[in-house]
């Protein structure tokens, strides 16, 4: 018997079945850049069309650029000052929308600087209800621009506001869905740390430690999941 030849043979399946195992792509991770990719490699493979609210473009230090870069106030080269809600882009006329808007909602107390820094680098929303009316009118544009199939990567996290938790991300794919979108995948960005308020005194919910990656596909009928055969709207894959 060849037993050189059999080991051998035990060990190039052992690499592949290892290499395998490396490259599995998982709903959650430390690392923001990772998920993009994994998003990349799996629903975008040109990269992310159009950023609507690209601000100094971080999320492209290990990604190609978007072809089309918006802010409502530009802060980098090649930018265009454009409300996301009102894109100068035609219905239909694009494949893929990355989309990271503000999430700041209320006025910071006035010796506090870690949310200070956030809120004069992003928009702010005096409550929840404008918050989510923002966007729900992104969601609307986002839909009238993208191709039927296009994606849509939405990045969120839920909130406490006036000591009421607020599920951020179920209202998004509630909305969307309720327009057409189907939301094909989530991903969890997990933070090692945050930056507690010295205000925040009585914890009474438990501290948010990840945001969302929320993948929506434009699908040319409404997602139906209550009939029977709503597996063709998303052509029966996982």
């Amino acid at each position: 018997k060849n037993l050189g030849g059999s080991f051998r043979m035990k060990q190039q399946t052992l690499t592949v079945q290892t290499k395998k195992r490396k490259e599995i792509i998982k709903s959650i991770s430390y690392d923001q850049n990772e998920i993009m990719q994994w998003i990349i490699d799996l629903y975008c493979p040109n990269g992310f069309e159009v950023d609507p609210t690209y601000s100094v473009g971080n999320f492209y230090k290990k990604i190609p650029q978007p072809k089309y870069k918006y802010d409502i106030n530009p802060r980098a080269n090649g930018v265009v000052e454009s409300n996301c809600t009102n894109l100068s882009l035609g219905n239909d006329s694009v494949k893929s929308i990355m989309f990271d808007p503000p999430f700041i909602v209320g006025l910071p107390a006035k010796d506090s600087k870690s949310t200070s820094i956030i809120g004069n680098r992003f928009s702010r929303f005096k409550d929840m209800k404008e918050l989510f009316e923002f966007y729900h009118r992104s969601l609307l544009e986002f839909h009238r621009i993208l191709k039927v199939g296009g994606w849509l990567i939405f990045k969120c996290q839920d909130s406490i506001s006036s000591g009421r938790q607020y599920l951020s991300h179920v209202e998004i794919i509630n909305y969307a869905v309720s327009i057409g979108f189907y939301p094909k995948d989530m991903f969890i960005l997990v933070a090692k740390n945050r930056i507690i308020g010295k205000h925040h005194h009585k914890q009474q919910h438990a501290r948010k430690f990840h945001s969302y990656f929320l993948v929506f596909k434009k699908e040319r009928n409404p997602v139906n999941y209550f009939r029977k055969g709503h597996e063709k709207g998303t052509g029966g894959k996982e």
